[in-house]
């Protein structure tokens, strides 16, 4: 079963699928924290990753790498930073910027790649080559292949434990197959555990205590014990399961089933499954939001997105995404950082106080430049006294005048002014301070 749009031709009856896609982040960080924005990235094999906002299920934008034009898996670092997406037919990983979703960098890899996952830590990330048989071990510091690991042919889904040390690789192979065990210490294979018939996709519990492996042509899922490495259960689900995505209490698992059109929601303690939902045409990956309420599954014929209420097991929304969409991730993306430069405002004296003019700062983004439109500056003296605001324009500019009291002094207006932007969900909170000269 070969994804249409992927020219590569896989070992004889195999097929490229992808692994679980969503990273979530680590428990407790969430809690008390200010509001954050919540993207998904998605993979669509016929070009373009296309990011979606979750607060309005709409997509805000879609990135194109001009070296990759073949997405098919995604991952997101656990700080939410950056957003990697395989291209099978480039053999590329595209690195993206999520803050500011820019396209950084396209890292060769090896043949045919197919899923990827970010260490816990952040500073690698582990891609599977299903043509080469490997994984690849990229730095995220330099954004280079250091290391290449053999694990076997059709390498598929891959996932890591909590504690990055151990990485699951599946084997998506005619017939009774395996899931790869890596020790990430040596980046060594140490075991091959058998689990079904052509294991497609793996995710490990928010725990790490069990290891969920779909096996497409089993239509099931195995559970394994990490810590044995035996299977401890198996759950039916439907026609050629493919993509699998576990709830953040680890109590469920949602599993699509490519050729059933839908999506099995499945108990991991009592091992049953608990209902099937209808979805669109072919449905390959799924991913939840951090707070898992709801379920986004990608639809590779339809073009879709269905989106899943996980307390009623109900599609809620259907959203056009790019053509054959494949991967997805979805994570909490912090604000893009940012900084404020101030200009030199001039002081002139009036009969009862003082007018400042010019008083100005400009607005970027710290990672690309770019000025940044639309956003409200306040300018205050260096004592805290108020003097007026503005919105930056097109080129991230915020300008005005301020009169101001005598009771101000002119000793303090001389000590000049400072500019700051409050942050918001997008950009990130700057401050910077400007001189006042006389007239």
């Amino acid at each position: 079963m070969l994804l249409r749009q992927i020219r590569k031709a896989p070992a004889a009856g195999g097929a490229l699928a992808l692994g679980a896609a969503l990273l979530l982040a680590p428990s407790g960080t969430a809690a008390a924290q200010d509001p954050v924005r919540v993207l998904g990235y998605v993979a669509n094999n016929g070009g373009g990753v296309s990011v979606l906002d979750t607060a309005t299920n709409s997509v805000t934008t879609t990135l194109i790498d001009s070296t990759g034009d073949s997405p098919y898996g995604v991952g997101v670092a656990f700080d939410g930073t950056r957003a990697y997406v395989t291209n099978v037919r480039d053999d590329t990983l595209t690195v993206i910027d999520t803050p500011t979703n820019t396209v950084d960098a396209a890292v060769p890899v090896g043949d045919g790649p197919a899923g990827v996952v970010v260490s816990p830590s952040g500073g690698h990330v582990y891609v599977s080559n299903y043509l080469a048989g490997t994984v690849s071990v990229v730095d995220a510091a330099t954004l280079a292949t250091t290391e290449t690991i053999p694990v076997g042919p059709n390498a598929d889904g891959i996932a890591i434990t909590p504690d990055g040390k151990r990485l699951y690789v599946a084997h998506d192979v005619v017939g009774a197959g395996t899931v790869s065990v890596v020790d990430t210490t040596t980046n060594t294979e140490i075991a091959d555990l058998p689990t079904g018939n052509t294991p497609t996709a793996v995710a490990v519990t928010p725990d790490g205590t069990k290891l969920v492996v779909v096996n497409k042509f089993s239509n099931n899922v195995a559970i394994v014990d990490t810590t044995s490495n035996a299977i401890t259960g198996t759950i039916p689900v439907s026609f050629i399961p493919h993509g699998v995505a576990i709830s953040p209490d680890g109590q469920r698992a949602y599993v699509t089933n490519s050729e059933g059109h839908s999506l099995s929601v499945v108990d991991l303690d009592a091992l049953t499954s608990i209902a099937q939902i209808a979805v669109g045409s072919r449905p390959i990956s799924v991913a939840l939001t951090p707070d898992g309420h709801q379920a986004y599954v990608t639809n590779f014929n339809s073009g879709t997105l269905s989106i899943v209420d996980t307390t009623t097991l109900t599609v809620t929304s259907t959203v056009p995404v790019g053509v054959n969409p494949v991967g997805i991730a979805i994570h909490a993306v912090p604000p893009a950082p940012t900084e404020l430069t101030a200009g030199h405002a001039q002081l002139q004296l009036r009969l009862l106080g003082f007018t400042a003019r010019g008083l100005d700062a400009t607005l970027t983004e710290s990672h690309t430049g770019k000025p940044v439109a639309g956003k409200r500056i306040t300018f205050r003296t260096i004592k805290g006294h108020p003097l007026c605001t503005a919105t930056t324009n097109a080129y991230g500019k915020a300008q005005c005048d301020a009169n101001i009291p005598l009771l101000v002094g002119l000793s303090t207006l001389l000590q000049g002014y400072t500019a700051s932007h409050p942050g918001d969900l997008t950009h990130g909170r700057s401050v910077a301070h400007g001189p006042i000269g006389l007239l």
